[in-house]
């Protein structure tokens, strides 16, 4: 195996776990903004208010998000490794 090769493969990984992460994390991203908002506004700092929001996005987005995430992986994971015979050989 090149160098080239394992950062070719370091970086398909890389972008795999952005894309993966990406709807979770924009979905929480937005619930806590809009928290903090609506907490700011009334000026109720309650913390459970702040985390049970976001744990409740975080899920939304899996079960919204999951089948095309888990689609996304399988395709990744097959393509890396069928190719793994020409990385090594």
């Amino acid at each position: 195996m090149s160098v080239e090769v394992v950062t070719d493969v370091g970086r398909g990984a890389l972008e795999m776990a952005l894309v993966l992460g990406g709807p979770v994390l924009v979905l929480t991203l937005l619930t806590g903004v809009l928290v903090s908002v609506f907490q700011a506004a009334t000026q109720v700092h309650e913390l459970t208010l702040a985390f049970v929001p976001k744990i409740a996005a975080s899920v939304l987005a899996l079960v919204l998000f999951g089948p095309w995430m888990l689609t996304r992986l399988v395709d990744y994971t097959r393509t890396l490794l069928q190719s793994l015979p020409a990385y090594v050989g």
